[in-house]
């Protein structure tokens, strides 16, 4: 079964007048993460559309390009797209639930907060109000300052990151230390890591920019320390 049958289905569990976000709390299960985790891309993003006025071909094809929507699956992802972006329910709403859907599982956001930064520079601009929504989905999410500003510099070509933000290491951090924490984040971006804690196999994708940042932030520091 695709995972937008197994979406269809759950939409279709919806009773008549239910808001989307009520989804989240029938899909905390780590069998169905997978199904939360793109519903939850699908609807942020739809809210994130609106919250700067307009949906471009760019967004639409980001989507299709993390989640490989195939023709026959297109149906059920705009089903998804146009009931969050109508839906009266605020994005807050939304993120409060897939916090709660996820509980401990912090990395499992981390790799959301990533699909809603590529759909946002899909058309290659970061809108100040695309800002401020990631900026407070970041805030309920629970997500850290230096964990934000090196998940924003990653996709936004404004700033160099910073190689301690993005190993989420400090300048007195030993060098033991933060070769430690580089191991620890590769092996979290293995693609069974992510499949285990409910990314769609459809969007591990996701982690091939995160992994060469990474990589890319250990090797300045390592060569700082030379």
């Amino acid at each position: 079964m695709s995972i937008w049958t197994r979406i269809a289905d759950a939409l279709s569990a919806l009773s008549k007048g239910e808001s989307l976000y009520e989804v989240f709390d029938r899909l905390s299960a780590p069998p169905e993460r997978s199904v939360g985790f793109t519903i939850a891309v699908i609807a942020l993003g739809a809210k994130m559309a609106k919250a700067d006025g307009q949906v471009t071909r760019d967004e639409v094809a980001a989507f299709r390009e993390v989640f490989h929507i195939s023709p026959e699956d297109e149906a059920n992802a705009a089903r998804v797209f146009n009931m969050a972006r109508t839906d009266t329910a605020g994005f807050q709403d939304y993120a409060k639930r897939i916090r709660r859907m996820f509980g401990a599982d912090h990395t499992a956001l981390c790799d959301l907060m990533e699909g809603l930064f590529y759909i946002a520079m899909a058309d290659g601009e970061y809108h100040p109000f695309e800002d401020e929504f990631l900026v407070e989905v970041a805030r309920i999410f629970e997500m850290d300052d230096r964990e934000f500003r090196g998940l924003r510099a990653r996709f936004v070509p404004d700033a160099e990151p910073d190689p301690h933000d993005v190993l989420g290491v400090s300048p007195a951090n030993s060098q033991a230390e933060i070769r430690k924490a580089w191991r620890d984040l590769v092996r979290e971006t293995h693609p069974d890591r992510m499949i285990a804690r409910g990314v769609p196999v459809e969007a591990v994708k996701l982690a091939e920019k995160r992994l060469i940042a990474i990589n890319h932030a250990w090797e300045e520091l390592k060569r700082d320390a030379a």
